[in-house]
């Protein structure tokens, strides 16, 4: 036994023993069920304010840990889930932007260790169900990335025509929009039913819903009196319900650890609160996002981790939970788990980057945010006359995310050291990323740009 693996050994039996306390005995190496949605808003369950009936989710979170500053490890689809299974940054992955069409030849580096590696060289069984999107080559598959068994759609549903996949073969060609969420629970339900019974599971549930086109299935069109989007979500939650009432109904309710999130904000539609930006913006509204987790005798029910976390840190977190060693690429994420148990309100972690493509547009230090870059044009709109780029801010701007998670007040002024250091920190790390991000953040930077105020778009002068 190496040095990483006593450690990893001794912590968990540290954390989760004295976790026992809690609600009797702790199960070592629990199953674990990450519940991904797709384009889901940060305020848009339940238990972070909507109006949207979520009581299935809702449910996770009085029965565990909500968080109110979680971060999807990036600001679109597939650099996001890049992120999730790995532990690093997607520029570090080979996947800066969404992979979009069937003939896309490229995917998520070969080189990358995934979380399903990384559990099931510990003994479990892995199971990936849902949208993949992160590389349709056989090479790039979830079957060659440490997952038994893939079910799903490779790229997002509004990828057409669209196909279903299993292992590696397409099984369903067009299938039905308002078919996907069913056959997804459906696929989950049976793939933990049959699993290995000497064995626990991972399993990665990765929903289209409620990314557009929104299609629910016939018994909730209408259902909530709200619109398609809430329809969507409605569905979405019933799903959610259905697989953790199989878990109770068998008997894995008490060994499962379940999380489930969002990988970045809401797009045309959705709410991401009294945060400003939506999908694909580096403001807090693209990026932060809903995040529960339930596993009774470990987690106290109905708590709240007010702290930072990120899809970064899910792979180390998981990695410890499972008893695995870690892989040897370079992690970005860090282990969570006693902000998940409470006995931490943070755990320690270098800056966090916001990326847009290869480009980086702000970084986060403790409760601070500093702006540096941004694009001189809103997402999804037509690009102005001189082209859509990515410009440096004729300053860069400050927020207390502690007292303004809105980001509504630029306070560099009255905090120079703050931005300093910040700005330092960048520099250093930097130097660690592939040459792309260097060479886009040398570009950047050698933009001149007119004055604007703080917050609004960059103007490049001409």
């Amino acid at each position: 036994m190496d040095r990483r693996q006593f450690f990893g050994t001794a912590v968990a039996s540290a954390v989760l023993g004295s976790q026992s306390k809690v609600r009797g005995d702790v199960p070592s190496r629990p199953n674990v069920l990450y519940i991904n949605s797709d384009d889901l808003g940060y305020a848009d369950l339940g238990c972070y304010g909507s109006k949207i009936p979520t009581p299935n989710i809702d449910r996770i979170a009085a029965e565990g840990v909500r968080f109110t500053q979680f971060y999807g490890a990036s600001n679109i689809c597939s650099p996001s889930r890049a992120g999730l299974l790995t532990g690093r940054y997607a520029t570090r992955t080979n996947v800066p932007f969404v992979l979009s069409t069937p003939q896309t030849t490229s995917g998520m580096a070969v080189t990358e260790t995934t979380s399903a590696q990384v559990v099931k060289s510990a003994g479990y069984s892995t199971f990936c169900i849902g949208k993949w999107h992160l590389g349709v080559l056989p090479q790039y598959l979830p079957t060659h990335r440490g997952f038994d068994y893939y079910f799903g759609i490779p790229f997002s549903n509004d990828t057409l025509p669209i196909s279903i996949m299993e292992n590696e073969q397409v099984v369903e060609n067009s299938p039905g929009q308002d078919t996907l969420t069913q056959q997804f629970t459906a696929k989950a339900i049976d793939k933990i039913a049959a699993r290995p019974q000497d064995s626990p599971f991972f399993m990665y549930l990765a929903f289209s819903a409620p990314h557009i086109p929104l299609v629910p299935s016939a018994p909730f069109r209408g259902s909530t009196g709200m619109g398609t989007y809430a329809d969507t979500v409605a569905e979405l939650d019933a799903a959610v319900g259905q697989v953790m009432q199989w878990l109770r109904d068998n008997g894995l309710d008490q060994n499962t650890l379940v999380m489930f999130s969002s990988d970045h904000g809401p797009w045309y539609q959705g709410s991401a609160g009294n945060l400003r930006g939506r999908k694909a913006e580096t403001w807090e509204g693209g990026m932060r996002v809903p995040f529960l987790a339930r596993l009774p005798g470990v987690i106290q029910a109905g708590s709240l981790a007010t702290g930072m976390a990120t899809g970064l840190d899910i792979l180390p977190t998981v990695a410890h939970i499972a008893n695995a060693q870690l892989p040897s690429n370079r992690l970005d994420g860090v282990d969570i788990t006693p902000m998940l148990t409470g006995d931490q309100a943070n755990v320690d972690r270098d800056m966090f980057l916001y990326f847009d493509g290869w480009n980086l547009q702000c970084a986060r230090w403790g409760k601070w945010k500093l702006h540096v870059a941004r694009n001189n044009t809103p997402p999804w709109t037509p690009s102005p006359s001189v082209g859509a780029m990515n410009l440096p801010l004729p300053l860069p701007e400050l927020y207390d995310l502690q007292e303004d998670p809105c980001e509504s007040s630029d306070c560099s002024d009255a905090n120079p050291d703050v931005v300093m250091q910040i700005k330092n920190r960048i520099a250093q790390m930097l130097p660690t990323f592939p040459n792309e991000v260097q060479q886009a953040w040398s570009f950047t930077m050698s933009r001149r740009v007119q004055y604007v105020p703080s917050g609004a778009y960059p103007i490049l002068d001409s």
